[in-house]
């Protein structure tokens, strides 16, 4: 009798141990599982902000359908992880919608790509394209687009962020001349022609906006020479008073 408590006691302990492994594999399962679903929600949204960005940007068709193909298969992930709903289901057929609806070409142009007058729209632009070519490598990275692909849209995104950037201190250049902050602008119309001359593959937009920025520097350093050699004249004029002043013969009263 003895034996067969210790026995049954035993299987309890055993029993106790197994039941106990398994709800701990369970909630592991369950925290790495809502873990995945967190991270494939945050890719989503991360997607869906720059695809909404690059409505009113130069970004090719193909691009278009690389981005929209992320979030279908962050969606397709979600619903094998039983996090799929009827919302879940629809956002699917959108998007596969929406890569039918891209024809895949390269049609990207930034020949009439201007920035907009809002500073705050600009700084959106800025992190889009840096937000782009972070995805665009993280999808060649994960095998989904073939590195010839990855070459030609990153070469593009290289293209519209100089001309993001250049644009953006062309227009603060532009903008200290005119309140006549010459010094500034100076500095940010060196910026523009360091940041063109280092490109590797100059093209039309390269040659003329660096010529441009050339041609303003070169009035700007005049217009501060001129304005030193003014400011020199007059504070040797100054000078000249002061010493015409002090050795006057003194009148007598």
């Amino acid at each position: 009798m003895f034996t067969i408590i210790i026995i049954l006691i035993v299987v309890l302990i055993v029993a106790a141990i197994i039941i106990n492994a398994w709800q701990q594999h369970r909630a592991k399962q369950e925290a790495d599982r809502r873990l995945e679903i967190s991270k494939h929600r945050n890719i989503i949204d991360d997607t869906e902000k720059v695809i909404m960005a690059c409505v009113s940007m130069p970004i090719s068709e193909r691009l278009m359908s690389i981005l929209h193909g992320r979030v279908l298969g962050a969606l397709n992930t979600l619903n094998e992880l039983g996090a799929g709903n009827a919302s879940i289901k629809q956002r699917i057929l959108d998007a596969e919608k929406n890569i039918a609806s891209a024809d895949g070409g390269n049609s990207a142009s930034l020949s009439q790509f201007s920035l907009p007058d809002n500073d705050k729209l600009i700084i959106q632009y800025i992190q889009a394209v840096k937000k782009l070519r972070i995805l665009l490598r993280s999808e060649h990275s994960k095998g989904k687009i073939t590195s010839r692909t990855f070459a030609e849209e990153d070469k593009l995104l290289e293209k519209l962020q100089l001309k993001v950037n250049v644009e953006t201190l062309v227009k603060r250049g532009r903008s200290a001349m005119q309140s006549e902050m010459l010094g500034s602008a100076r500095q940010y119309f060196e910026k523009a022609i360091t940041a063109l001359d280092s490109h590797p593959e100059p093209d039309e937009y390269i040659r003329s906006r660096s010529k441009a920025l050339k041609e303003w520097l070169k009035a700007i350093q005049e217009d501060l020479k001129q304005s030193n050699a003014a400011d020199r004249a007059r504070k040797q004029e100054e000078e000249r008073d002061e010493l015409d002043e002090l050795f006057a013969p003194k009148k007598k009263w």
